[in-house]
């Protein structure tokens, strides 16, 4: 009774609702009477679609009809009187009305409790929105499924009132041409003799009256009819509509959100088959409502009665036809994004899917679905409805035409583009400081069908998330940022494609931390500290604080457009060189938590002063992309009794790609502790390479690479002989020196220096200076190391 009481509450268009859900099939008395009753009967446990359950439905019948009974017979003085007639009445009609149907009942009393019970919390949420429930999904895929149910009963309801209607409408035909043929007989009178003539004119006619009058009667009864089912129709498709919003606006949207924060390595966007479902039952409802309000037409076109009934059935018509193909050009999505980094000449897949797709029966005629590359500005327009030609794009696909395909097992209609590739791209003229890196375009995906046996015709469009074009790997990781930031930054329904300038540095925290956490894949993301390092770094200020930076805003420049101060690498370019050494060589360590990282020199000083010699840690280079560097403590062997920090010269991918971090720890004995106290023999060496076998074969000697210091240090492990052969490294306390090379044993030759070693300082200095201009051709900045 609970439920009841507080329906009772309602007000304005709520109220309204609440009333509207009784009439004749269930009179608003027997609710109000019947209220304790009604709500504690499990009408919920009665499966509609089982008709094994129909004796159910048939006890909680008679229980409804002995409770309305016993309730009139308790009634007593004057107003008793009334309501006890009143109730009987009700009682009789409805075991008249369900008693051959009665899983009908459980159908419009579950209908009744469940829009009463979403009343009653859509008012409640509204009056106090700060004591609501807690949103969740479950709770948002029962209140789905509830309207779903509401929408049930109600299509339900109005094909039983269009049924009435229609045989309303044929009885009330029938005794239309009865009417004609009395008048006919009327006509054919004049032939007959007088006498004769008035006996039978005078029945005729008195037959013509009343039949006359039972058919303007009818004829306002039908037009009431047709008017209250147009009424219902409004009704449902103002639910429908609604729901649709929830579905499309809602769910769908977040859904694109999940996968456009996936490509930043976000979790996964889920499936689509419980949206595909949703979307599914709303075409089926509409599609039924649709056909409905067409019978309603053609009986209204079959017996013309003047009222308004033509312009509801137009608007009827026009709602029901715009809410259709609404969902129809919602549901035309992409599944599989294409990359969003896009290189030419280089095959790449997507996939697009029509949600509606089976239950419309488009896949009888499989359509077919184009893909074209557009530019920003083309996207705009295409978004502004403005006049473009089907021939513009901004460059040439190949593999860009694919039929859809029906998957019986699944129920979905897709279509999967496998070996597309960019075979040219047109740019536009650029703005500003604005790299080819920066410039988005976006794939567009179009297509056209017809449902209904062509009543109507769709042409779908939708577009791909933003992709960069690029022509050469050199410039993959400046084209990352610019989707990176699109992905984090964008707003639902934005113009294609505009993203702030500048960001809070928090929300940038969370972007890199999403990126960081995925490409490393590894589950310890980027500490406080950690973020604090890169916010010194990105804003060139050596606060400490992190609540210092919580209201800072980063801008696009500083991001990715400036060089740091002092280098000739943006922010971005060092962290994803950070990346790419981590996931190629370094995700273990990581993971083990034996690389701090993001310190810099005098932090990894600070630090190590305080610990024994031999304590060392793993730190990230300033100075170069995707360097990693061992600073460790020691004595200064040019001055008895003071200690120092050193730092080896940066590590990168490919010095790992010779020889790994935790062989070239084992190598150095003069590394004993990781920071702040562990044997590094606990750390490293379940990752050690096993030592080479000694075994000759062919007459050649295998040769052994190591990594040395040509520094001595005060150590109980000394270092390797020198008749080994080594991979030599060179450390100081202030500066990074240059790799120095000896891969096999000493040897006389011209080309060793005094000491019998092979100088490759300025050698491999050229060397790099010389690809990184490769590299980057337009920088005519030549950096020392």
């Amino acid at each position: 009774m609970a439920l009841w009481i507080q329906a009772q509450q309602l007000q304005g268009d709520a109220l309204h609702q609440m009333q509207s859900l009784y009439g004749q099939h269930f009179p608003i008395e027997v609710r109000h009477y019947l209220a304790h009753w009604l709500e504690a009967q499990p009408w919920d446990a009665i499966d509609l679609d089982n008709q094994q359950e129909e004796f159910k439905a048939k006890r909680l019948l008679e229980g409804l009809i002995k409770e309305l009974q016993r309730k009139a017979e308790h009634q007593m003085g004057e107003d008793g009187f009334l309501l006890k007639i009143k109730l009987g009445h009700y009682a009789s009609q409805l075991k008249s009305s369900y008693d051959p149907c009665p899983l009908e009942l459980v159908r419009c009393v579950k209908h009744i409790l469940y829009t009463e019970e979403r009343l009653v919390k859509e008012a409640s949420n509204a009056s106090s929105p700060g004591s609501g429930p807690v949103d969740g999904t479950p709770q948002r895929y029962q209140q789905i499924n509830q309207t779903f149910e509401e929408l049930r009963v109600m299509t339900h309801d109005t094909e039983n009132d269009l049924r009435k209607l229609q045989h309303s409408q044929e009885y009330f035909i029938i005794q239309y041409q009865e009417s004609l043929r009395i008048q006919a007989q009327v006509s054919s009178l004049a032939s007959l003799p007088p006498v004769e003539r008035v006996q039978k004119e005078s029945s005729l006619q008195s037959r013509k009256s009343t039949l006359e009058t039972w058919l303007t009667r009818e004829a306002n009864t039908l037009q009431k009819y047709r008017q209250e089912l147009a009424e219902k129709h409004q009704r449902t498709l103002a639910l429908l509509r609604k729901q649709q919003t929830v579905i499309i606006d809602d769910e769908l949207i977040q859904w694109k959100r999940r996968q456009q924060l996936a490509g930043n390595g976000g979790p996964s966007e889920g499936g689509l088959d419980i949206l595909q479902a949703w979307c599914e039952k709303l075409a089926d409802m509409i599609w039924q409502n649709r056909q409905q309000i067409r019978r309603v037409e053609h009986l209204t076109q079959q017996l013309p009665i003047p009222g308004p009934i033509e312009e509801m059935l137009t608007e009827l018509n026009a709602t029901v036809t715009d809410i259709i193909s609404a969902l129809v050009t919602s549901t035309f999505i992409i599944e599989k994004q294409p990359p969003q980094v896009l290189k030419t000449q280089t095959k790449f897949s997507a996939t697009v899917r029509l949600l509606v797709g089976g239950k419309l029966n488009v896949h009888m005629n499989p359509p077919q679905v184009k893909a074209t590359i557009i530019s920003e500005q083309q996207a705009k327009a295409l978004l502004k409805n403005e006049n473009t030609r089907k021939s513009d794009s901004s460059g040439e696909i190949l593999n860009n035409n694919c039929v859809m395909e029906y998957h019986q097992t699944t129920g979905t209609l897709s279509a999967h583009f496998r070996t597309m590739s960019l075979k040219r791209i047109k740019r536009s003229d650029r703005r500003g400081a604005e790299s080819v890196t920066e410039e988005k375009f976006t794939v567009l995906f179009e297509s056209q069908f017809s449902v209904g046996g062509n009543e109507l015709v769709f042409h779908v469009k939708t577009l791909s998330l933003p992709v960069v074009v690029i022509v050469h790997g050199s410039q993959d990781n400046n084209a990352t940022a610019t989707v990176l930031w699109d992905n984090a930054f964008s707003e639902t329904g934005r113009v294609p494609f505009v993203v702030p300038e500048k960001v809070l540095w928090p929300q940038l925290c969370e972007a890199l931390n999403m990126k960081y956490k995925s490409e490393v894949q590894s589950d310890r993301g980027l500490s406080e500290d950690n973020l604090v390092f890169l916010a010194q770094k990105a804003f060139s200020i050596s606060n400490n604080n992190p609540e210092d930076y919580c209201n800072m805003a980063i801008t696009w420049s500083q991001f990715n457009r400036e060089s740091l101060p002092g280098r000739n690498f943006t922010f971005w370019q060092w962290f994803d060189g950070v990346i790419e050494l981590m996931k190629k060589h370094l995700k273990s360590h990581w993971n083990d938590g034996a690389i701090l990282g993001f310190l810099n020199k005098q932090q990894a000083q600070d630090m190590l002063m305080s610990k024994p010699n031999g304590t060392f840690l793993l730190r990230f280079s300033d100075s170069e992309i995707g360097g990693i560097t061992i600073a460790w403590v020691a004595e200064n062997p040019n001055k008895a009794g003071e200690r120092m920090v050193w730092n080896l010269m940066p590590f990168t991918t490919k010095d790992f790609s010779i020889r790994s971090l935790a062989d070239r720890i084992s190598d150095l004995n003069h590394l004993l502790f990781l920071y702040p106290n562990q044997p590094k023999e606990e750390v490293f060496s379940r990752y050690c390479t096993p030592p080479n076998s000694k075994a000759v074969g062919d007459g050649y000697v295998k040769p052994e690479i190591k990594q040395v210091v040509k520094v001595e240090f005060s150590s109980p492990n000394p270092e390797p002989s020198p008749g080994n052969s080594f991979m030599e490294h060179t450390a100081s306390p202030t500066v990074n020196q240059h790799h120095n090379f000896t891969i096999y044993p000493s040897m006389n030759d011209s080309m060793l220096d005094t000491e019998g070693e092979f100088d490759l300082d300025e050698t491999m200095d050229m060397a790099r200076q010389v690809e990184e201009f490769l590299r980057h051709p337009m920088e005519t900045q030549w950096s020392g190391q």
